[in-house]
C-alpha cells in the first residue's frame, strides 16, 4: 500500500487560514485606493492560494475523506488523504459518493490508477502536467467522475498533438469512438487521411480496426504517393489482421483501380496475394480499369459514367499529379515557380502534360484595403499596412488549349510540418474547381515569427497537387 499523505493535529487552522487568504486577496482587488486614484489597486495572491492548497493535498492537512484507488487485477492500492468540499466542487459524482461516508474504495484500471494523483491534483490546484500516454487514462477519470472542464483540456490537449503529429492518432480514434468524442474522432480521421503514408509505414497500422479501415480507404483527400502504395498497406494489413472474407472484399473494393497503370496492375494480378484469394470479388474492378486505360476518356465516357470516385485521383504526392515546393523566408516578397502534372490518369493521357504557373505572395491585400491616398475632398487619408494584407497562392495552367476538353482541375496545397524527423502534412487547402487560388490560404499564419507552426526551419514547405476529373460529355441510350 502506498500512503501519499497523512493527517496532522490541529489542521483546522491552516484549512481555515486558506480561506482567510481568499477572503482578504479578494477584497483587497476590490478596494479603491484612499488616495483618490481612478481604479482600483488590484493585489493577487492566486499563486500564493495554489501553494497552500498543494500544501493541503499533499500533506493531508484537515482532511475528513479518505480515497482508496485500487488498481483492477492487482493488490495495489493507493491512499489520498482528501477534503470533501474540494472534490464535490469539482464532481457531483463525488459529492453524491462521500456525502455520508469519509472513505471509498475507488476500482480503477490500471492506467488510470497510476495518474490519479494528477487527477485529484488537479482538483485542488486545476492545473497538471500531461504526457502523451496519460492523455486517454486522464480524460477517462475526468469523463467518469464528471469534470467537464478537465475532459474539455485534454481533450484539446490530445487535438492539438494530433495536428503536430505527435500524438497516436490510431488509438486516440478508438478511444474518442467508445466514448463517443465525435470532435476527437474526426481530428484523428483527418490526420490519418493527411498523414496516411507515414501511418501506414509504421506500428500503429497494425493497430487499425476494420471500421476505422471503412472510414478511411472511401476518402478522396488521403494523401500517398499513388493509389498502389494504399494497394500494398491494405494487403499489408490483410495479412496481420486477416478479417473475414466479406470485409477484406468491401476493402478490396474500395481500392481506385483506374488509378493504377495498366503494367502495374498485370503486376498486381501475378502477384498479389490478395488479388490470388479474393480476385473474383474485384474482377468486375480490374476489368473496367483496362478498359478505362485503353480507350480516350471522351470515348470511355459515352458508355460509362465517369463521376465516380473511382475514376477521381487522391492527392498523390507522385510527380506525375504535382510537385513540392520549399519556400525559404516566407515572408520577405513574392515568388514564383512553375511544374507540369499528367492531363488525367487514363493510359490514353499518359504522355500529355498540362504546365502550370504558380504565384506566392505573403502580404496580398484584397481590394478593400488597398491604398487609397485621398478622399474626394483632397484629404490624405493612412495607406494600409503590410501586415495587413495576408498571404495568396495562386495557381494557373500557362496555356489552354483542346487537350483539356471534358476534363476540369481540382487543386490541393499541403503545408508541411516537421515532427519527430519526419515531414508530416499539418494543413491542406483546396482550391474550388473554377478558381485559381483558396480563399482561406494560409489566413491565420504569421510567418513573420520563426517558430510559427507553419514553418519549418523558417522555410514554408509546400506541395501542390492538382486532380484532373473527367466528366462525361454524351451518353449513348441503352
Amino acid at each position: 500500500m502506498l500512503r501519499l499523505g497523512y493527517a496532522k493535529p490541529g489542521s483546522w487552522a491552516s484549512f481555515w487560514a486558506i480561506l482567510t487568504l481568499v477572503g482578504l486577496a479578494t477584497r483587497a482587488a476590490q478596494r479603491a485606493d484612499v488616495g483618490g486614484e481612478s481604479t482600483g489597486t488590484s493585489i493577487n495572491h492566486s499563486q500564493l492560494l495554489l501553494q497552500r492548497l498543494q500544501e493541503l493535498l499533499r500533506q493531508g492537512n484537515a482532511s475528513d475523506v479518505v480515497l482508496r484507488v485500487q488498481a483492477a487485477g492487482t493488490d495495489e492500492v493507493r491512499v489520498f488523504h482528501a477534503h470533501r468540499l474540494l472534490l464535490g466542487l469539482h464532481s457531483e459524482l463525488f459529492r453524491e459518493l462521500l456525502s455520508n461516508r469519509s472513505e471509498a474504495v475507488l476500482q480503477e484500471p490500471r492506467d488510470c490508477a497510476a495518474v490519479f494523483d494528477k487527477f485529484i491534483r488537479y482538483l485542488y490546484c486545476g492545473e497538471l502536467t500531461v504526457l502523451l500516454a496519460q492523455a486517454i487514462p486522464l480524460h477517462r477519470l475526468a469523463t467518469k467522475y464528471g469534470v467537464a472542464s478537465l475532459q474539455r483540456g485534454v481533450a484539446d490537449y490530445m487535438r492539438a498533438h494530433l495536428a503536430g503529429g505527435a500524438g497516436p492518432a490510431v488509438g486516440w480514434y478508438h478511444y474518442a469512438v467508445s466514448t463517443g468524442d465525435e470532435a476527437l474522432r474526426q481530428s484523428c480521421l483527418q490526420f490519418l487521411a493527411w498523414n496516411l503514408s507515414a501511418v501506414a509505414g509504421s506500428a500503429e497500422w497494425g493497430a487499425v480496426s476494420p471500421e476505422l479501415l471503412g472510414q478511411l480507404l472511401p476518402r478522396s483527400d488521403l494523401v500517398l504517393q499513388d493509389e498502389l502504395e494504399l494497394f500494398h498497406a491494405l494487403e499489408t494489413w490483410l495479412g496481420r489482421a486477416r478479417p473475414p472474407p466479406a470485409v477484406a472484399e468491401r476493402a478490396l473494393r474500395a481500392i481506385r483501380y483506374p488509378m493504377i497503370p495498366p503494367a502495374q496492375l498485370f503486376q498486381l494480378q501475378a502477384r498479389s496475394a490478395a488479388l490470388a484469394r479474393h480476385g473474383d470479388a474485384v474482377a468486375d474492378l480490374l476489368l473496367q480499369a483496362y478498359q478505362f486505360h485503353a480507350a480516350s476518356p471522351l470515348h470511355f465516357a459515352k458508355f460509362f459514367d465517369v463521376n465516380g470516385s473511382a475514376f477521381l485521383p487522391r492527392n498523390y504526392l507522385a510527380p506525375a499529379w504535382g510537385a513540392p515546393w520549399v519556400i525559404n523566408n516566407p515572408a520577405r516578397d513574392d515568388r514564383s515557380t512553375s511544374f507540369q502534372t499528367q492531363l488525367g490518369p487514363s493510359g490514353h493521357d499518359a504522355g500529355r502534360r498540362v504546365t502550370w504557373n504558380v504565384l506566392f505572395s505573403p502580404r496580398w491585400l484584397p481590394v478593400s484595403l488597398r491604398p487609397v491616398y485621398a478622399d474626394a475632398a483632397g484629404t490624405a487619408l493612412p495607406a494600409a499596412r503590410p501586415e495587413d494584407g495576408r498571404p495568396r497562392l495562386v495557381v494557373t495552367p500557362a496555356s489552354s488549349g483542346g487537350d483539356a476538353a471534358g476534363v476540369s482541375f481540382q487543386k490541393t496545397v499541403l503545408v508541411g510540418a516537421r515532427q519527430h524527423g519526419r515531414l508530416l502534412v499539418r494543413h491542406a487547402y483546396s482550391f474550388h474547381q473554377s478558381s485559381e487560388e483558396a480563399g482561406d490560404f494560409l489566413a491565420h499564419a504569421d510567418l513573420q515569427r520563426r517558430n510559427s507552426e507553419y514553418l519549418v526551419e523558417n522555410a514554408l514547405h509546400l506541395h501542390l497537387i492538382v486532380k484532373p476529373v473527367y466528366h462525361t460529355l454524351i451518353r449513348t441510350p441503352k
